[in-house]
C-alpha cells in the first residue's frame, strides 16, 4: 500500500520504504528527519547514495520528462535508473520501478552525472533548441505547429537509425546555405549566433564521422567558409 504524498513534518509511521521526491539540494535534510534504520531513497537523477548516508538507502529516477501540467505521467515502457546500497534496497528500487510499468537499469555511481548529462542534453537541451528554431521560424511568419511534423520526423528517424538520421547542409557539405543561414541569424537574432556556430561545428564533426556512410547524407563535407565572411557587415 502507498501513503502520501507528506508534507515537511510527516508523520511517517511504519512503512517498508520512504521515497523523498524532494529538490536535490533538500534530500539530506528530508532524509535526517526520518528515523534511523528506515529504507530511504531519493528520485534524483545526478546525485549518489551518500545524501541518504544514515540509512538503507535506493535511488529510482524516471528516465522520462514530466511537466507541471502533467496529470497522468508517461511512464509505461520508460527507463528507470537504479541504484542500492545493499542487496534490499536495490529489490525495492526495482519492484518500485516495475510497479510503475518503468524498465530498471542500474547506473554505476561513477556514471551519474554522464548518465544525468545525457538525460538533459537529449530532454532539456532539446526544449532550448526547439525554442530558437521557433523564434526565427515566428520571424519569418512560420508557426510552431508547422515546426512539430519535422520535430517528430527527425526525432523517429533518429530512434531508428541514430546518428545515421543526420540530413542538411551540413550534413552535404553545402557551406554557401550554411553561410545565409548564419547570416539571417546574425540579421534576425544576433544573440543566437554563438550557439548556432556551436552547432555547426558539433554538426560538421559528426557528419565526418565514420559512423555515417555517405548513403545518409553523411561525408561529402567540405572546409567551412571563414567565419569572419559569413558574419554582418
Amino acid at each position: 500500500m502507498v501513503h502520501g504524498p507528506f508534507g515537511h513534518s510527516p508523520a511517517i509511521g511504519d512503512v517498508d520504504a520512504v521515497l523523498l521526491c524532494v529538490p536535490d539540494a533538500q534530500i539530506a535534510v528530508a532524509a535526517a528527519a526520518l528515523p534511523g534504520g528506515s529504507v530511504v531513497g531519493h528520485c534524483s537523477g545526478a546525485s549518489g547514495l551518500e545524501v541518504l548516508a544514515a540509512h538503507e538507502a535506493f535511488s529510482l529516477h524516471p528516465l522520462m520528462t514530466i511537466t507541471s501540467e502533467d496529470d497522468d505521467p508517461p511512464f509505461p515502457g520508460a527507463g528507470a535508473a537504479v541504484a542500492g546500497a545493499t542487496a534490499h534496497a536495490l529489490a525495492v528500487a526495482i519492484a518500485l520501478a516495475e510497479a510503475l510499468e518503468l524498465t530498471p537499469i542500474e547506473v554505476a555511481p561513477e556514471d551519474r552525472g554522464a548518465y544525468h548529462a545525457a538525460a538533459s542534453i537529449a530532454s532539456n537541451f532539446l526544449i532550448t533548441l526547439e525554442a530558437a528554431a521557433e523564434r526565427l521560424a515566428a520571424d519569418a511568419g512560420v508557426q510552431r505547429r508547422q515546426l512539430v511534423p519535422l520535430v517528430r520526423a527527425t526525432v523517429e528517424n533518429w530512434a531508428r537509425l541514430g546518428e545515421r538520421a543526420l540530413t542538411g547542409p551540413v550534413a552535404r557539405g553545402d557551406e554557401q546555405t550554411v553561410d545565409r543561414q548564419r547570416r539571417a541569424i546574425a540579421e534576425r537574432a544576433p544573440d543566437l549566433l554563438t550557439l548556432f556556430d556551436a552547432l555547426v561545428d558539433a554538426t560538421r564533426a559528426l557528419a565526418r564521422s565514420d559512423h555515417l556512410p555517405a548513403a545518409s547524407g553523411g561525408r561529402p563535407v567540405s572546409a567551412p567558409l571563414p567565419r569572419s565572411a559569413a558574419a554582418p557587415a
